[in-house]
């Protein structure tokens, strides 16, 4: 008696979208702080910290796609464990 779901794959389509919806803002981010009336360090400034943002955030999405997976195994495991001790117990004995 297994109850184990399929995990939704995302589509070719939501990936391109998501890829290009990426390209877009990080691309118009970047036009942005170019083109605003600034000091050079002010946009060397403003361009390091839209970097670390992509960073840390491609980071903090892999931690939480990580912890994600890591419960997920740990669910199967227990579930895994609960089936077998299920189809090992045999309630008709007697415990003598």
């Amino acid at each position: 008696m297994s109850t184990t779901t399929a995990q939704p794959k995302a589509t070719s389509a939501f990936v391109a979208q998501a890829a290009i919806a990426f390209g877009v803002s990080f691309f118009g981010a970047g036009v942005g702080i170019l083109y605003l009336p600034l000091d050079i360090w002010q946009r060397g400034f403003l361009a390091m910290s839209m970097l670390f943002l992509v960073t840390s955030t491609f980071t903090l999405s892999k931690v939480v796609r990580d912890q994600h997976e890591a419960a997920s195994v740990h669910g199967r495991v227990d579930q895994a464990r609960l089936e077998k001790l299920l189809a090992e117990h045999d309630p008709f004995t007697s415990v003598a």
